[in-house]
């Protein structure tokens, strides 16, 4: 009998690690089921962190006075405009991920990239249209050298990736800051503002969305993420880069390419980035920013990554849903609900999705201890017949 539950359970457990949706699925309503005891038990109605969400997402609320039903569709507009970010980052994670890389420099990427926007914005001649988007391919190509200097240090001198992005975090953020602050009229968190030019807003959404931030850059997401998938499942670019992830040796092997590919993978990683932080600078902002500190989108795109399973279409998911929480953020608080609680329900995704990892060596291990014990029974049964 104790046989056959331990069996039930290393069939579950078997069929829980080989689907990678069911996986983020769980993991996720895990995060939320601690979060709500985490809120029960700090003295709050986690009703008020649902209803948030709610409001977030559809843009539906309750009157408070009438009680009537009141759609405003600006919540909706402000939860796609901090999701944009978090799935550009995600795709920069994922895309490194898919060829054996751990990128941990899309915040530095994004830094960049958001950094040659401004200055593009600033400098550029004011002709419509193509002022924007010579500011938007200036912000790729900064995330871009950005990524492409790490890949091309892994794969000439074997320097470590994680090492090198984290290194590249703070030299690009202080670069970042000391160019910015000498653009003239520029003071300790601020440039003088953007020509209209440069921005990327978009008028008929806002008008939609109530007055809120969204702009262009979510058609320019959703080309990101075509551009992920098409390129890493349908193309030979994309083949030999899954190939490289896979087994470089093999790869190495079969005759890859494997140092250009990893300089040629950070490049397009670090690229996502770079438009990340192009959307943020030109589509929210109308003044060019002089960071302190790090925004913080290219670390938990690294968590959208792992939600996400590395896909074009897991990772928009996942951002769509680490957005939700960042822009609930404030209707919780309205609601005494602590505000830390939606770092804290990421963190624990974050975990829970890392224990799988753990649960495929517990079930590598209980085969490998079945297989021994069947081993021990065969030798006793062949000395007992002799």
């Amino acid at each position: 009998m104790a046989e056959k539950k331990e069996n039930r359970l290393s069939l579950v457990l078997e069929i829980f690690t080989s689907s990678n949706g069911l996986v983020s699925v769980v993991v996720v309503l895990l995060g939320f089921l601690v979060g709500t005891l985490i809120i029960i038990a700090v003295g709050r109605n986690p009703s008020g962190m649902y209803s948030a969400i709610f409001q977030n997402v559809t843009g539906f609320s309750v009157n408070a006075r009438t009680g009537a039903w009141v759609w405003n569709p600006r919540y909706i507009g402000e939860w796609l405009v901090s999701s944009m970010p978090l799935t550009l980052c995600g795709l920069s994670m994922a895309f490194a991920a898919r060829t054996g890389l751990f990128n941990i420099g899309a915040e530095g990427q994004y830094i960049a990239g958001l950094t040659a926007a401004q200055f593009v914005a600033l400098y550029f001649p004011q002709v419509p249209v193509l002022h924007s988007v010579a500011a938007v391919i200036a912000a790729i190509l900064a995330g871009a050298i950005c990524g492409g200097v790490v890949g091309y240090l892994k794969a000439r001198f074997q320097v470590s990736e994680v090492v090198a992005t984290i290194m590249m975090n703070y030299i690009v953020l202080y670069l970042s800051r000391y160019l910015t602050m000498r653009i003239p009229g520029t003071n300790t968190y601020r440039t003088l503002d953007f020509p209209e030019t440069a921005r990327i807003t978009n008028s008929v959404m806002e008008t939609i969305t109530n007055n809120s931030r969204l702009n262009n850059g979510l058609f320019l997401t959703i080309a990101a993420l075509f551009f992920f998938w098409i390129v890493m499942e349908k193309t030979r670019l994309g083949y030999s880069l899954r190939a490289t992830g896979f087994n470089r040796d093999a790869a190495l092997y079969g005759g890859i390419s494997v140092n250009a590919n990893i300089t040629t993978a950070m490049a397009i990683s670090g690229a996502f980035a770079g438009l990340a932080g192009a959307i943020v600078s030109l589509g929210s902002f109308s003044y060019g920013r002089v960071l302190a500190v790090q925004d913080g989108y290219g670390f938990d795109g690294i968590a959208v990554a792992l939600v996400g399973n590395s896909g074009a279409w897991g990772t928009a998911l996942a951002g769509l849903l680490f957005g939700m929480l960042r822009s609930a953020q404030p209707l919780m608080q309205s609601r005494q609900i602590p505000k830390e609680i939606t770092v804290i329900i990421m963190g624990l995704i974050v975990v829970f999705i890392s224990l799988r990892a753990g649960v495929k060596l517990l079930i590598e291990w209980q085969m490998k201890e079945k297989a021994r014990k069947a081993q021990i029974l065969q030798d006793n049964k062949r000395s007992g017949d002799d």
